[in-house]
């Protein structure tokens, strides 16, 4: 005889208990199926708690990498940048470099040195970087041609530097040079004597004129045809009241007969400053300036320096 198992439920409405009767084997049934949906439901959780995580990590993975493409494209952007940057340095180096042969023509001088180039001597100008390069294949690439132009061009630009200094050298010496270089009239007039061999109007015979006669009123202006210094100012002999001025580089300018002197030993003067008046002081025939250039010692032509 088979045994029966009663099991009472408790509910609600009408009926508050229900009665199940079960044998031994159905119980263990019910056992196996309850058994087994538990293990279904459990799996089922799992699965949906490991596909979360899963999903999780993914979404996690997929931000990061999104971060790191922006950061990738913000570098690439730089770098195109800088090679742009680079390629524009190099055009302004080479600008300035045709500028410095401009000014070198232009003030008659040669180059530092034959066949010199201003990326090195006989090299060309580096080509410019090509910004269309595909960083993420040939990213390794373009910052080695980046960093050996930018050395290239670090040492360019020291070259270049080297070379407009020494310019300024050679033109600050050249202006020094044509500042104390007489290329004005020292007075107005007319011209009384020239230089060179003519009759003396005091032996009549023939004698050297080491000047330049311009005649005028007494009184007329003087003026120093270049900078220099004054290194003597009053009586002297023939030349009557003279001044004398030394303007360097072995150029020096006397200025006989005056009336009076305006400057005094020592002082230094400019181009275009009144030094003294015309006269007709020491051996003089009329008012007159006789006017004396010395190059090296050597008494000149003062025409070859009158320019206005």
């Amino acid at each position: 005889m088979k045994h029966r198992y009663t099991f009472y439920i408790v509910g609600s409405g009408k009926k508050p208990f229900r009665q199940l009767a079960l044998t031994g084997r159905g119980i263990l049934v019910f056992l196996v199926l309850l058994t087994a949906l538990s293990s279904t439901l459990s799996v089922a959780l799992y699965a949906q708690w490991a596909s979360f995580r899963h999903q999780k990590a993914a979404d996690a993975f997929s931000l990061s990498m999104e971060r790191k493409d922006v950061e990738i494209k913000a570098k690439e952007e730089q770098l195109v940048a800088l090679a742009r940057e680079i390629n524009g340095l190099k055009g302004n180096l080479m600008a300035l470099y045709d500028f410095e042969k401009k000014i070198r023509v232009i003030a008659n001088l040669g180059s530092p040195s034959k066949g010199d180039s201003l990326f090195g001597v006989g090299g060309a100008t580096p080509r410019d970087i090509d910004t269309n390069l595909i960083i993420h294949e040939q990213g390794e690439a373009l910052v080695r041609e980046m960093a050996e132009q930018i050395q290239e061009t670090s040492l360019a630009a020291e070259e270049e530097l080297g070379r407009f200094t020494s310019l300024y050298d050679i033109l600050d010496e050249k202006r020094s040079i044509l500042e104390s270089t007489p290329s004005i009239s020292p007075t107005t007039g007319w011209i009384s004597s020239r230089f060179g061999h003519r009759i003396s109007p005091f032996s009549g015979k023939k004698r050297f004129h080491k000047g330049y006669d311009i005649a005028n009123h007494v009184g007329t202006p003087i003026y120093a045809p270049a900078d220099g210094v004054v290194t003597y100012a009053g009586a002297r002999g023939s030349m009557g009241i003279m001044v004398s001025l030394d303007h360097g580089h072995g150029m020096l300018t006397r200025y006989g007969h005056l009336s009076k002197t305006l400057k005094k030993k020592g002082e230094h003067v400019k181009r275009g400053d009144k030094i003294a008046l015309m006269g007709n002081t020491g051996r003089s025939t009329g008012p007159h300036l006789h006017y004396e250039v010395h190059l090296n010692g050597m008494p000149v032509n003062p025409e070859k320096y009158i320019l206005d």
